[in-house]
C-alpha cells in the first residue's frame, strides 16, 4: 500500500504529523521517552465532507496541504510505508496554521 492509494471518506482527512525538535534552546538533547506527542501535522488528503441531517454534504475547512493543530489524543495512527501518519475526524482538528 502507498500513500496515493489512500482517499479517506467523510470528514476525515490524513495527517501527516510533524515532530518536535529533540534538541533543546540549552543543548540538551530530549531522549524518546521526554518527548511530547506531536499536535502539529501537514493534512496529506482529506475526504469530501459530511451530510448532515437533510443529506446536504457540508465540505471541510481545511485541505490537501494545510499545516495544522489538532487534540493530542484525537485521530487513529496508522502506518504507510514505514511512516506514522493519522488518520482522525476534522472535528478533532482545533487550528488552521497560516
Amino acid at each position: 500500500m502507498n500513500l496515493d492509494s489512500i482517499k479517506p471518506l467523510h470528514d476525515y482527512v490524513l495527517i501527516e504529523p510533524i515532530e518536535q525538535e529533540t534538541t533543546l534552546p540549552s543543548g540538551l538533547v530530549l531522549t524518546d521517552a521526554a518527548k511530547e506527542k506531536p499536535q502539529r501535522g501537514i493534512i496529506i488528503a482529506a475526504g469530501g465532507g459530511k451530510a448532515n441531517e437533510n443529506g446536504v454534504v457540508k465540505k471541510l475547512a481545511v485541505q490537501k496541504g494545510d499545516e495544522v493543530f489538532y487534540k493530542k489524543w484525537g485521530g487513529n495512527e496508522i502506518k504507510i510505508e514505514n511512516k506514522n501518519y493519522l488518520l482522525m475526524r476534522e472535528e478533532d482538528i482545533i487550528a488552521l496554521i497560516k
